[in-house]
């Protein structure tokens, strides 16, 4: 193969792995997941990296005692962070396709998501 080839299609398959990585970035920040509780007393919204970023309380969550609005928050949040968790692994799979690179990834999710 002719060098100067060689260089530009070398070139080519960088500028779209950088793409690429940039789209995914991209996708990877606007990854959020909700919950809410079986009732729906309790509704948890989180980022993709599982950061609480809202909670909503129903008239219906008031009449829980402290404790238990505590526990069902924790509990809600948790299946917020799993389902963030499972579409993070859905975007990277996007970029990644299955194997090595995303078995790598997914094997850090918490237990529960579809790896």
């Amino acid at each position: 193969m002719d060098p100067a080839q060689w260089l530009a299609d070398y070139r080519d398959r960088l500028e779209k792995v950088a793409h690429n990585a940039r789209a995914a970035s991209a996708d990877l920040r606007e990854v959020k997941a909700s919950a809410s509780s079986s009732r729906g007393e309790v509704t948890v919204t989180v980022n993709g990296g599982g950061v609480l970023k809202e909670v909503r309380l129903t008239p219906a969550a008031r009449k829980l005692d402290a404790d238990a609005l505590g526990a069902l928050i924790v509990v809600t949040s948790q299946e917020a962070q799993r389902r963030a968790s499972a579409r993070m692994a859905e975007v990277m799979a996007d970029y990644l396709g299955e194997g090595e690179a995303l078995a790598e990834i997914t094997q850090h999710l918490p237990a529960g998501v579809a790896q």
